[in-house]
C-alpha cells in the first residue's frame, strides 16, 4: 500500500506547468487519518531572520494576509522537508516513529546555511517562492534515503524523483505581481548566510484550517553517533 500528499513545502524537484491558478483547498483526510510528513525543524534564531526577508519581500506585515500578497507560509512551523507522507492511518503513527528513529541512528547532526532564493517553476510564473541551501544539501540527501529504506517495509515506496532540498517561504498561485516577489527574493536573499546545527529530525502532522497550513510534531529523532 501506498500514501500520497503534500503539505507545505516540497521536497523532491519542483510544482510543474505554466500559469497561475486559483488556491484550492485541499479535500479533507479520510477520518481516521492524519496528514503526514518528515522534516528537519528550521532553528528558532534563523526562523526570526527569515521573517525579516518575508516580511522585506511584502514590503508589510506577513501576520494578516492582505489583498495582492503571497501565501507566506506560518514562520513558527519553518521546515526542511524531507519526505511526504500523505494521509495516514492514525494507527500506523508509533511504527513510523519507529522508522524515523532507525533513520537518525548514528546520523552525526551536521550544519545546514541557507542561501540565495528563487521560485519554481520558474521566475517569470512563480507558484512557490524559496530560499535556497548552501551547504547540508548532501547530508539531508543521506537522510532521504534512510528515511526510503525504512519507509519501504511499511508500504511506502522509495521515492523515484531527485531530491531538490529548499525552504519554502510562499505560494503565489493567482497573486498579481508574483513575478517581482520573486525577483525582489532573489535580490535580497542573495547575500544571505542563516547557519544552524541539525540536531534532529520530525515526523509532523498537518492542520488545514483557514489560513496557512499549522504543523503538529507527534514524534522526534535525534541526531546522534
Amino acid at each position: 500500500m501506498s500514501f500520497d500528499g503534500r503539505p507545505g513545502g516540497g521536497a523532491r524537484g519542483g510544482p510543474m506547468g505554466g500559469g497561475r491558478r486559483q488556491f484550492v483547498r485541499p479535500v479533507d483526510d479520510p477520518p481516521g487519518t492524519s496528514r503526514l510528513f518528515v522534516a528537519v525543524p528550521v532553528a528558532e534564531d534563523i526562523r526570526h531572520a527569515i521573517r525579516g526577508i518575508m516580511e522585506e519581500v511584502a514590503g508589510a506585515s506577513i501576520d494578516e494576509r492582505a489583498y495582492g500578497q503571497p501565501r507566506w507560509v506560518r514562520v513558527d512551523g519553518l521546515h526542511l522537508t524531507l519526505r511526504f507522507l500523505g494521509a495516514t492511518p492514525d494507527e500506523r503513527q508509533p511504527a513510523l516513529s519507529d522508522a524515523l528513529a532507525a533513520a537518525a541512528s548514528g546520523f552525526v547532526p551536521f550544519r545546514i546555511a541557507l542561501s540565495g532564493g528563487g521560485a519554481f517553476p520558474d521566475p517569470h510564473r512563480p507558484r512557490v517562492l524559496w530560499i535556497g541551501i548552501s551547504e547540508g544539501a548532501p547530508q539531508l540527501a543521506e537522510l532521504v534515503r534512510r528515511l526510503d529504506t525504512s519507509l519501504v517495509p511499511l508500504g511506502w515506496p522509495a521515492e523515484n524523483r531527485p531530491f531538490a532540498p529548499h525552504l519554502t517561504v510562499a505560494r503565489t498561485d493567482g497573486v498579481p505581481g508574483a513575478d517581482e516577489r520573486a525577483r525582489r527574493l532573489a535580490e535580497i536573499a542573495e547575500g544571505v548566510n542563516l547557519e544552524w546545527q541539525a540536531d534532529r529530525i520530525v515526523l509532523y502532522k498537518s492542520l488545514l484550517g483557514h489560513g496557512p497550513a499549522r504543523y503538529e510534531a507527534l514524534a522526534t529523532a535525534d541526531l546522534a553517533v
